[in-house]
């Protein structure tokens, strides 16, 4: 599932500063400009003060909607540089940014990391010239930024941020995840033996080994079901990443749900 959201945070370290952005799905980057969708907006992580705090929600709230922010955004002992706050209000609001898709905006102090995926050369280096032209030039950019490829836009399509569901606490499928499995091993079978990972993830909920040895079973559970549809055997990889890549709070159980999902990524 790719669902759109975004996240904000500042680590505890001292003297850093750390913001996350996530961004629309791949498929829709090329043809449409970003869109308010009903998907969640995480604000997560520690910032210096409240005055700080409320200002990036606010900001969050205004461009997303406030009825999709969710609230994780605590205030600690942590020093930020000057006019932090302002800057990475400007770099969140950039259209530029939120042309990337599956992204990540991470400021640590004075040091900024962009990656994700848009849809040409072009747009991979003007994105970060465009972030680099908010910030003075104390700011140091790192462009991680890919271009995107018509066939993981065609796996995102497929899924259609629709969840591949499985037995409670099991690896076993239910009919409405294999009926998904059935449409992704069609589009599979165009991408002519390149090789995709099957990832599975869980929620936080009960201990960290036990969800990651799940998360890998329900991967596998997919690869398998996905061969028998007639995938071919070495175009598949899986992986188990169990709570660790939440795309929702997991404080509620619609966040959960969210995060227990199934992911296809088209590999090098």
């Amino acid at each position: 599932m790719r669902t759109r959201f975004l996240s904000l945070a500042s680590t505890a370290l001292l003297g850093t500063a750390l913001a996350l952005l996530g961004l629309p799905s791949a498929a829709q980057v090329p043809q449409t400009p970003y869109n308010k969708s009903q998907a969640p907006i995480i604000v997560s992580g520690t910032v210096p003060d409240e005055a700080t705090r409320m200002a990036l929600l606010n900001r969050v709230r205004e461009l997303y909607g406030a009825n999709r922010v969710v609230d994780q955004l605590a205030v600690g002992n942590v020093i930020a540089p000057a006019n932090w706050s302002q800057y990475v209000q400007q770099v969140i609001s950039a259209s530029p940014v939120q042309q990337v898709s599956k992204g990540q905006l991470v400021v640590r102090g004075n040091n900024i990391e962009l990656t994700g995926e848009v849809p040409s050369e072009s747009h991979r280096l003007q994105v970060a010239a465009d972030v680099s032209a908010l910030l003075n030039p104390t700011y140091v950019v790192r462009n991680g930024l890919s271009v995107a490829t018509q066939d993981q836009s065609l796996l995102d399509a497929a899924l259609a941020n629709r969840i591949v569901e499985f037995e409670p606490s099991s690896a076993k499928l239910r009919p409405e995840g294999q009926a998904i499995l059935d449409e992704m091993a069609q589009v599979m079978r165009q991408l002519r033996g390149k090789r995709v990972q099957v990832v599975g993830h869980t929620d936080a909920t009960g201990d960290r080994a036990t969800n990651i040895v799940l998360s890998q079973a329900r991967a596998e559970a997919v690869k398998d079901y996905l061969l028998r549809a007639g995938a071919t055997p070495n175009s598949i990889t899986v992986a188990g990443l169990g709570p660790d890549q939440p795309i929702a709070s997991n404080a509620s159980p619609e966040g959960r749900a969210r995060n227990r999902r199934i992911d296809f990524r088209l590999m090098p």
